[in-house]
């Protein structure tokens, strides 16, 4: 891993690296048990000739003292014609070292190699606070298949509000590109340690899978609506000034970012207030229209229902979370994920009431004038 971000980073800075230098790789995390031990191995490409000492310089702790957290060796010794050399480290309690391998040693790259030392309550919390998010993932990417399937079984469109569809294709681009830029990106990663020196990257493979794989289900959505009856449904003024205010912002942000006036970090965050600010808004068309023909016909209650379960979820492992690590700063180093959660929900549960109790009995509704006419 430690080997593919370091080529990553030679392509991205266009850095040449001598062949001729040795590259020494660790684990990039290490999560223990509070109050256990654990052997961390460190590991050279090649074998030098004479024994090299190796620092491990605290960088950053949660607490002023950082042997308060975890006992770490000051240095190790990694002996001659080796690659390997082990320690043992002690966690105490719940915290987070960060640690960066130095060593005076001239045969050695001068790219630095970092341990990060998360400590938490309880390691059955962490594989359950893994499991549910596995489950709101599953449930999420899942709830985008009733609609389509909704929509291909009627052949027809009528029901599901444009400006939704438009302003939710919006957002998880804007969604997709923040968590490609922070889970993939060298240069922002390291931008996010400066900047959290404690803080946990909160963007896991999953959160990317997840995005990419919406803004496929919402580009499937958009060829429906193209293809199939609509009812003379379009996008409204309102939404699409919603969006060349979002697009704009994005484009504008993107020349201060060039400039160096903002940091590309800042950008990126600035593309998740984008999907933050959607998400607040793009509901309202939907819960409208169904008000205005008192009916939620051609809207998939399916949808809803794996919405509403994976927003309670995602929530739920962003409290476990950080009380596992003591840091409840991650649910606001990832504003967009508890935000999508939270807003998710509130707007599950209004669907959920206009289906099954406002207008449960409604098969048939009547035509609205500007949005949709029923043949």
């Amino acid at each position: 891993m430690c080997f593919i971000m370091m080529m990553m980073l030679n392509l991205i800075c266009g850095v040449s690296l001598p062949e001729s230098r040795v590259y020494l790789f660790a684990p990039d995390a290490v999560t223990l048990e509070q109050h256990s031990e654990a052997n961390i191995s460190i590991t050279s490409s090649s074998p030098l000739n004479l024994s090299a000492v190796i620092d491990l310089n605290v960088t950053s702790t949660s607490n002023s003292n950082s042997s308060y957290v975890i006992t770490v060796p000051e240095q190790v010794l990694l002996p001659a014609e080796t690659t390997l050399v082990s320690f043992n480290v002690a966690a105490h309690n719940v915290g987070q070292v960060t640690t960066h391998l130095l060593s005076n040693n001239t045969d050695f790259n001068s790219l630095s190699v970092r341990i990060r030392f998360m400590v938490i309550h309880s390691k059955i919390l962490f594989v359950f606070s893994e499991i549910i998010g596995w489950i709101y993932f599953l449930a999420w990417s899942v709830s985008f298949y009733p609609q389509a399937w909704e929509n291909w079984r009627r052949k027809s469109v009528v029901g599901l509000n444009f400006d939704f569809l438009a302003l939710n294709l919006t957002g998880f681009i804007a969604y997709s590109v923040f968590n490609i830029g922070l889970f993939w990106v060298p240069y922002i990663q390291e931008e996010f340690i400066q900047q959290n020196p404690n803080g946990i990257n909160p963007v896991t493979a999953s959160d990317v899978f997840f995005s990419l794989h919406a803004v496929l289900l919402c580009v499937v959505y958009a060829c429906q609506a193209a293809v199939y009856e609509r009812g003379g449904q379009k996008i409204s003024w309102t939404a699409r000034f919603l969006l060349l205010v979002a697009w704009t912002f994005a484009l504008v942000s993107l020349f201060v970012a060039v400039a160096k006036k903002i940091s590309w970090l800042d950008y990126l965050y600035y593309f998740s207030y984008i999907k933050l600010a959607i998400t607040l808004v793009k509901y309202v068309p939907q819960a409208y229209m169904n008000y205005r023909r008192q009916s939620t016909e051609g809207w998939s209650i399916g949808n809803v229902m794996l919405d509403f379960t994976g927003g309670i979820l995602s929530i739920l492992q962003m409290i476990l979370q950080s009380y596992n690590n003591d840091e409840w700063g991650l649910i606001f180093g990832d504003p967009t994920k508890f935000g999508l959660g939270l807003f998710s929900v509130v707007f599950d549960i209004i669907f959920m009431t206009q289906h099954y109790c406002l207008y449960r009995h409604s098969s048939t509704y009547s035509s609205l004038s500007g949005l949709e006419t029923e043949h």
